[in-house]
């Protein structure tokens, strides 16, 4: 996730400092001899997301090797299909900009929650009213995103983070919560193997740290018997299945954390969407490319309803490659797509992927969501938390009230069914927090007084 300004900019302050804009550098031919290394970039370095996400889920909600084998696929080939759909554009579809497609780990969390407490055919169901409810405010861009400033992201981003955390230790743990030293002990190596990646490698091998980190984590399992890799069998090329946890439930209370952050994805795709504008020399136009770019995102995420993972998102990591090559043609992201497709269809691939040990997955994934949380405080340190304005006020309320349902979970037992559901998420109460109290403090509070 990348951190995102507060509303839709009319344009962007510092595209006044780059060369004149021109569509040339994005729409640009690459020859394939280069084209073909780029892409491979670009997928190594989005390429521990798609994994790392698959495996969490696998992993929390129990499922066998073969059914996580065909959600790998189904992700990868979403990635690739997205990656296409936001480089190439179709109408009004896609914002035709070298972006990559990652399922959001914010989103993934959600839906392990709705899952959990639920059952995975009302986490589908999410994610389809998700989806459908991003496509349906898109007409309303201007008005919804003003809703959700740096404040209400980051307050978000943090509990997501948090929660995610906690949901990735129990990978180590088990389902208990008394985790064996063996198995924490492989995890802290995984954790050591990444950073020493992300310390030791430059460019785009770092970005693949997690990656290696994961791998590093198998060797050891197998060779000091802390873990066991066990591959599914099988090879050539399938398609994942459809609906693999079932019939999807429709559930509009129990998927409210997701419908809550479907909105709050808007304000972040504007910012990566004007980000990626400037890098590639073009004048940055919100109004016009946000919502192709949220379009492309909510129909894939329909799609991705359908074959059990959670919201896809548009993902930033590219955009750092674009910088580091100094290539800012959307056909390289777009080659990329075709790749991820192939990975995707490649069942070997995702078979063998499928085995890793569940305690390095876990390590891996305490890294990734500790990240999110970080970028979370990231946020809220570019919003307004001087003890004179209300942005303080705001902000611990909301921390307040998304982390009581994690620190005492059975504070709202005695609630009813639904109130237990918006009160018992600690995303979706501190980011109501943060929306309510946002938009009352602003007119009411002292911040406004003084300015009046």
């Amino acid at each position: 996730m990348t951190p995102a300004p507060a509303g839709p900019p009319a344009t962007s302050p510092g595209a006044a400092a780059l060369p004149a804009p021109s569509d040339e550098a994005v729409d640009a031919r690459v020859p394939v001899r280069r084209l073909v290394p780029l892409a491979a970039q670009h997928v190594l370095a989005m390429l521990a997301a798609p994994v790392s996400t698959v495996l969490l889920v696998s992993g929390t909600l129990r499922m066998p090797p073969g059914p996580t084998a065909s959600l790998l696929s189904a992700v990868l080939l979403l990635c690739g299909a997205g990656a296409l759909l936001q480089s190439l554009g179709v109408w009004r579809i896609g914002g035709r900009l070298p972006f990559v497609m990652l399922p959001g780990g914010a989103a993934t969390a959600l839906f392990l929650q709705i899952a959990q407490e639920h059952g995975a055919p009302t986490a589908t169901g999410a994610v389809l009213l998700a989806a459908a409810l991003l496509l349906s405010v898109l007409p309303l861009y201007a008005r919804v995103v003003r809703f959700f400033p740096p404040l209400v992201m980051g307050v978000t981003v943090l509990l997501i983070g948090i929660a995610m955390i906690r949901v990735s230790a129990r990978l180590v743990t088990g389902p208990d919560g008394a985790g064996e030293p063996r198995a924490v002990l492989l995890a802290a190596l995984t954790v050591a193997a990444t950073v020493a990646g992300y310390v030791l490698l430059r460019g785009v091998w770092r970005q693949t740290s997690v990656l290696l980190g994961m791998a590093a984590g198998t060797v050891v399992a197998v060779t000091t018997g802390l873990g066991a890799f066990t591959p599914v069998t099988g090879d050539g090329f399938a398609l994942p299945a459809l609906l693999p946890f079932g019939t999807p439930r429709f559930d509009p209370v129990a998927a409210l954390p997701l419908l809550v952050f479907s909105l709050t994805t808007l304000a972040e795709i504007t910012g990566q969407t004007v980000l990626n504008s400037e890098t590639v020399g073009r004048t940055p136009a919100p109004e016009r490319d946000v919502p192709r770019v949220a379009r492309a995102d909510a129909l894939v995420s329909l799609a991705g309803g359908l074959l059990g993972t959670s919201l896809m998102v548009t993902s930033a990591e590219n955009i750092g490659i674009g910088r580091l090559t100094g290539v800012r043609s959307r056909s390289v992201t777009a080659a990329a797509g075709v790749l991820l497709v192939v990975l995707g269809l490649a069942t070997p691939v995702s078979r063998a992927l499928a085995g890793l040990p569940e305690a390095v997955v876990g390590g891996s994934s305490l890294v990734v969501y500790a990240v999110i949380a970080v970028m979370g405080v990231d946020m809220l340190r570019r919003a307004d938390l001087s003890g004179t304005g209300a942005g303080s006020l705001t902000a611990a309320l909301a921390l307040t009230a998304g982390l009581l349902p994690l620190l005492t979970p059975d504070l709202y037992a005695g609630f009813p069914a639904w109130a237990r559901t918006v009160l018992g998420s600690g995303v979706v109460a501190g980011t109501l927090t943060a929306v309510l109290l946002g938009a009352l403090l602003g007119r009411f509070g002292p911040g406004r007084r003084a300015e009046e």
